[in-house]
């Protein structure tokens, strides 16, 4: 099998002997998970907290000194609730999931959740996590109120806006570096159904795309949409644009929706079968399936909001060879053009991908390193070869100019230089990461690579 070049010391989990861990692109490295139904005892002296594994690239990987990592998934218990307020407390192992259909027929929801519902509540808060309703509601430490954290002197310290400030606000968005989450304190939204009334629209350009989806963010608390990115010409960047808000109890089925089934990849399929021109295929067969130009109904919530889920271990689509996902946010400022631009850059350098998505951003948050800013997002999986790198590197170089910045939880590739450039944020995120953590013990595959921590 040839192994396909990649910074920093990944390697297709494929090629890796057991006990590997990897990211959800299936980039990893030797090691393995240390789990225990206590937290705040299996996280004592550990290098790294890791959740159920769904960042993509090394964020949750042990440095390379390291073969193990802290597992939360077994610690998954809901703590507190309040059914009048939506005030919630529970472990760091939680996964969204749990927190959806345990609440949605009680008329709650989780404020904020990413594309997938396999996501620890400790790994949202890692991550400050947005979703489709950004523009509205903002990443998920927006809603955080608390946050019990395990530091690396060994004390277990409670912090929130009015208490340890500096290591909260670090802690949204600080990539599990500046310690260890046991608890998390936050607010469950407030639903009138658990159904989604969904409009769907197809578009023919990108610079039309992201003028319509502008305007959407205006009326719809909920609003995203897949580009084909693999089409050149004035088509490049048409695609599905959709919007969406909770259904009124008047519009929705007499009962509240249940699981869908899910289907597993059976087997990776061959490095060979996803290339440039099967992904021109899939994307015009997936544009065209819009046969009206605009359709609207009600909408499973699985289906709005993770459409992804209903097959497991999609990453085998891939074959073996690993992939990642580049997701950057470009400031509102001509931004229209910047799209373009964008997807420019690239198919000039042959990035055909199936999975495209571009959502409108509201304001920055919170957190210290949290990734949103006014403006638009795009995502786009990139399998690994040996023109990726050369790839990732254009597309950071185009950021930086743009002004904007690249998602950390996605992230498998960035140079060290790149991330400086377009983090202002940065120093200040890293004072107050050394006063909590001088030596450094607590650090990640990504660290190392990004901040030039101790291997």
């Amino acid at each position: 099998m040839q192994e396909a070049p990649v910074l920093g010391g990944l390697r297709p989990v494929a090629s890796l002997s057991p006990p590997a861990l990897s990211g959800w692109g299936q980039l990893g490295v030797p090691g393995r998970e240390r789990l225990d139904e206590n937290l705040a005892r299996v996280t004592r002296g550990a290098v790294l907290t890791r959740g159920l594994g769904r960042s993509y690239g090394d964020s949750a990987l042990p440095p390379p000194s390291h073969r193990e990592v802290a597992g939360t998934r077994l610690a998954d218990r809901i703590l507190a609730f309040d059914p009048d307020t939506g005030w919630i407390r529970t472990e760091a192992g939680v996964s969204l999931g749990t927190l959806v259909w345990t609440f949605l027929p009680r008329g709650f929801f989780p404020p904020v959740t990413p594309g997938t519902q396999f996501v620890t509540v400790g790994g949202a808060v890692a991550s400050d996590v947005h979703g489709k309703n950004h523009h509205v509601a903002g990443c998920f430490g927006e809603h955080v109120a608390s946050l019990r954290i395990r530091v690396a002197d060994g004390r277990v310290v409670d912090c929130g806006p009015d208490r340890h400030p500096d290591l909260f606000y670090a802690t949204l968005g600080g990539m599990g570096l500046t310690g260890h989450i046991l608890e998390v304190t936050f607010r469950m939204a407030k639903i009138p159904s658990g159904w989604v009334f969904h409009e769907a629209e197809r578009i023919a350009d990108v610079e039309t795309f992201v003028a319509r989806l502008q305007e959407a963010a205006g009326t719809w608390p909920m609003t995203m949409g897949w580009v084909d990115c693999a089409t050149r010409g004035h088509g490049l960047g048409r695609g599905i644009l959709q919007r969406g808000r909770w259904c009124e109890p008047s519009e929705a089925p007499p009962v509240p929706p249940a699981p869908l089934p899910r289907r597993t990849v059976p087997v990776r399929l061959p490095n060979w079968a996803l290339n440039r021109w099967t992904t021109r295929i899939f994307n015009e067969l997936y544009y065209r399936k819009q046969i009206p130009r605009a359709t609207w109904g009600v909408l499973h919530p699985e289906r709005f909001f993770y459409p992804l889920d209903a097959l497991r271990k999609w990453y085998r689509l891939y074959g073996s060879r690993g992939f990642t996902q580049y997701q950057c946010v470009l400031p509102d400022r001509d931004a229209p053009e910047r799209a373009r631009q964008f997807l420019e850059v690239l198919t000039s350098r042959q990035g055909a991908s199936p999975l495209c998505v571009i959502k409108d951003c509201g304001p920055q948050g919170r957190g210290m390193l949290s990734f949103p800013m006014k403006g638009i997002s795009i995502a786009v999986d990139l399998w690994m070869d040996e023109r990726t790198q050369a790839l990732v590197d254009a597309l950071n170089e185009f950021v930086i100019d743009a002004g904007g910045r690249i998602y950390l939880t996605k992230d498998a590739l960035t140079r060290p230089e790149h991330f400086r450039a377009m983090e202002p944020r940065l120093s200040s995120f890293l004072a107050v990461r050394r006063a909590w953590d001088p030596t450094l013990s607590i650090r990640s595959h990504q660290s190392v690579r990004l901040f030039g921590d101790p291997p």
